[in-house]
């Protein structure tokens, strides 16, 4: 018989006022939901993350559950909100979480990245075998390697994209020179206009890959001197104390244009034209689809191409423990090149590699591919 029990696991406090909810921030807990077999006490646990998607209702869960291990969905501190998130808080969480999870009697705790999970839990999962941060891109203290951070016995990637920087990166619409003008564009750029393709040109998307490297880095650079350019900002308060602001938001355009999302001969696989939040031309600029709102901070440790350390192709080489990489082959968010490379990054030989055909990234109308991938997660945590 299959129970459900929320899980409060106690928040290790975050150096600076990043959760716009008092409740949630003075309530020092974040929250997990554990779905179990009551007739099968499970010695495993199954911990699915992501660092701001809301996983305490995961499809995977029943059915991980059904397989005979203890199936968990965290949601981070900064669950719904990713304007403001810090991808090493996020490390702190999943670090709670497994703490947690040990202390409640699981022998063994197997760690899933999902969707933009898959950088984050790389990262996690080589700081805690090996940790070296101490402080967030933008210079803030945060202390992985005296936090005590518990290596899962496994990890899997599931249906993820080696980082949220990457991957946005490839998405961001070079054909914008103005930040603040998103559609005074550069039709040389431009992958929406039909003289460029689809089809498009090798040439075209080897200059279309720099231009996206190219902006980010722009960005990257616009928000490390707002950051120095707060420190110039001092007020005194009525009681005399001296106070700047710490950050600043800002709003980023044109973040879903990625040529493979058009063309289905560059990293070809089964997958249908599109994005997941619809039309390319109308998700670009579509509030709900991926990092339009940012701070300073947040953009250093979640976005910046060469500063976020949320980077599987970066972390993997460093992970001893056992790897599994799933993808779908009709996904049109972590495409076949993800997972092949995520595979290729690891440095020994307990990996594996396992396609679902005819998957898409959230297995939308196929609950039986779902369960196919359950059984691989299932089987790979004993």
């Amino acid at each position: 018989m299959l129970s459900r029990e929320l899980l409060p696991i106690p928040m290790t406090p975050g150096g600076r006022l990043d959760i716009n909810s008092g409740v949630a921030r003075l309530s020092g807990k974040i929250w997990a939901t554990l779905w179990k077999d009551d007739l099968r006490p499970p010695s495993t646990a199954v911990l699915i993350v992501h660092p701001a998607s809301n996983f305490i209702g995961h499809y995977a869960l029943e059915e991980l559950a059904a397989r005979g291990v203890a199936a968990v969905g965290l949601a981070t501190r900064y669950v719904g909100n990713d304007s403001a998130l810090i991808m090493e808080n996020c490390l702190l969480d999943i670090g709670a979480a497994i703490r947690h999870l040990r202390e409640l009697g699981y022998e063994r705790v197997i760690l899933v990245g999902n969707s933009g999970g898959g950088g984050l839990a790389a990262l996690y999962q080589a700081q805690a075998e090996n940790p070296t941060i101490t402080h967030t891109p933008a210079g803030d203290p945060v202390d992985l390697v005296g936090a005590g951070l518990i290596p899962a016995d496994k990890i899997v990637m599931a249906m993820a994209h080696p980082g949220r920087a990457i991957v946005y990166t490839e998405g961001l619409d070079p054909a914008i020179t103005d930040e603040h003008r998103p559609f005074d564009r550069d039709a040389s750029l431009d992958m929406f206009d039909p003289a460029n393709g689809p089809a498009y040109g090798e040439e075209f998307v080897e200059r279309y890959r720099l231009a996206q490297i190219e902006r980010n880095r722009r960005i990257t650079a616009w928000a490390t001197e707002q950051l120095e350019a707060l420190r110039g900002h001092v007020r005194e308060t009525a009681t005399g104390e001296k106070v700047a602001p710490d950050d600043l938001p800002f709003v980023v355009h044109g973040t879903a244009a990625d040529p493979r999302f058009l063309d289905l001969t560059l990293d070809p696989s089964d997958r249908q034209a599109g994005t997941l939040w619809g039309s390319p031309w109308a998700a670009n600029f579509r509030p709900a689809s991926l990092g339009h709102l940012s701070s300073l901070r947040s953009w250093l440790s979640q976005w910046s191409y060469d500063n976020s350390r949320a980077n599987a192709y970066v972390a993997l080489p460093e992970v001893q423990a056992p790897v599994m990489v799933v993808y779908g082959s009709a996904d049109c968010a972590a495409f076949p090149s993800h997972a092949r490379t995520m595979y290729d990054a690891v440095t020994h030989d307990r990996r594996e590699l396992v396609e679902i055909k005819g998957a898409d990234h959230y297995f939308q109308g196929r609950p039986d591919l779902a369960r196919i991938m359950c059984d691989h997660i299932a089987e790979w945590s004993k």
